[in-house]
């Protein structure tokens, strides 16, 4: 292994920006410094007029391994995250079998250890017959339990209430949900088959899959984590209305309900489907303006407490089909940093609260051991970006297998100049350096 010394790089961490060197020895951080020499042996990295960052966690990905791997798989969707300065992730139990039981978790688990370049975690899945299987899930080296209270593939819809009962009561570590109400969804959906039969237009998805659906859902599991005092996560919220929700008079640290962001939310609305079609299909779906104005708010004053991308590629042949057969979700991990370090230059977030909603707040609020934060003595995962040199998104460039993204067109003012993972270089301006995968993710549960 390579060690390296970071040099002259405007340190962004911890709430706080300073010009400062890093020393890289054996993986983890030896030194951070105003000016540190240069050791024998090391080797140097000029990061004059760049930022150096912790790499990014993802607590929401869908990598499509096992069975969906025309899709993408956890080789060529983890080179999609090291590229856009995602250094770990935590990945979704819905794919193909369901990952309901401690040996398909397992499995998934082998598979990343040989072909992801990034650290990895996977969620253990609930359905509404598997609590045994849920109860043995070690909470050490996974990172919770995800519950589908809505609509997903195969068996893991959890729709019974004494089933949901038993979960929020029983499990012990942290409860990641979907949150959208089944029946108000279906009922929606029923009126715009009878009015346009196999032509429903895409920008009926945000009134099919509409604001009522979400907040049945998630008031429901808040009001569940709040009476088994469950610790509950919310995934990818939606709404204006879900954010009251939630509170921020509590550290994160302290918190025991938190919530998600996810960057579609936070960028498209619904007058984008007129352009980008099924190709901003998500669930929840994009909805509009003023929701996507009180998602800002509340991450901004904390009542939503981390970033994510809801990465789920599919194929353009699949995006493109008409509504009802074109399955939500997109690739986003390559470009998640880069957007909101947009959002950033536009004023509408501080590079500083960036790196704090995508690296620091995810690694309080999943506990991981020893990541997320440019501290001595913590895993060498770190991201260079370039500020001087922008980014343009097209099909050539993208790295998700499906090859295609919701920002194609757009030019970034940023670019991912370097990654390292657990010290090592994984990608250099541009190249992707292979052989090594990343580490399984562990969790403090002190």
């Amino acid at each position: 292994m390579n060690n390296y010394l970071i040099k002259a790089g405007t340190i962004v961490n911890e709430g706080k920006k300073f010009v400062g060197d890093v020393l890289i020895l054996n993986g983890r951080i030896e030194k951070i410094g105003s000016t540190i020499d240069l050791p024998q042996g090391v080797v140097e990295v000029n990061a004059e007029g760049k930022y150096v960052m912790p790499g990014c966690i993802d607590d929401q990905v869908h990598f499509r391994e096992p069975g969906l791997t025309h899709k993408g798989t956890i080789y060529s969707e983890s080179r999609a995250a090291v590229a856009g300065g995602i250094t770990s992730f935590m990945e979704m139990p819905n794919t193909v079998p369901n990952a309901l039981s401690q040996e398909l978790l397992e499995d998934k688990y082998q598979i990343a250890a040989q072909s992801s370049l990034a650290n990895y975690s996977f969620f253990m899945g609930a359905s509404n017959d598997n609590l045994e299987e849920v109860l043995k899930t070690n909470p050490q080296n996974v990172c919770g339990l995800k519950i589908f209270m809505g609509s997903s593939t195969g068996n893991m819809l959890v729709d019974k209430e004494a089933v949901l009962e038993s979960l929020f009561s029983r499990v012990s570590m942290l409860i990641a949900t979907h949150c959208e109400d089944e029946l108000t969804v279906r009922r929606n959906l029923d009126l715009f088959q009878e009015k346009y039969g196999e032509d429903i237009p895409i920008e009926a998805h945000p009134i099919i899959r509409n604001e009522e659906a979400c907040y049945l859902s998630s008031s429901l599991a808040v009001s569940l984590a709040k009476k088994h005092h469950s610790r509950l996560h919310i995934l990818h919220i939606s709404t204006e209305r879900e954010t009251h929700l939630f509170d921020n008079t509590l550290p994160l640290e302290k918190k025991h309900i938190t919530a998600e962001a996810c960057i579609h939310h936070l960028w498209f609305s619904d007058q984008d489907y007129a352009e980008k079609g099924n190709f901003i299909k998500w669930n929840p779906a994009v909805k509009t303006a003023a929701d996507r104005e009180g998602i800002w708010k509340a991450l901004l004053d904390n009542r939503i407490d981390v970033i994510a991308t809801d990465h789920a590629p599919h194929t353009f042949e699949e995006k493109s089909n008409k509504y009802l057969t074109a399955p939500s979700g997109g690739p986003l991990v390559q470009h998640a940093l880069i957007a909101m370090l947009e959002k950033a230059q536009e004023g509408k977030i501080s590079i500083e609260r960036v790196v704090e909603k995508m690296a620091h707040a995810p690694a309080i609020l999943f506990r991981i051991n020893q990541r997320g934060f440019i501290r001595e003595g913590y895993h060498a995962d770190l991201v260079i970006v370039d500020p001087n040199r922008n980014t343009t998104v097209t099909k050539e460039n993208c790295l998700a297998k499906c090859a295609w993204s919701p920002f194609e067109g757009h030019t970034f003012q940023h670019a991912i100049d370097r990654t390292f993972i657990n010290g090592r270089l994984a990608y250099d301006q541009g190249e992707l350096i292979e052989g090594k995968m990343g580490d399984r993710l562990t969790f403090n549960l002190a």
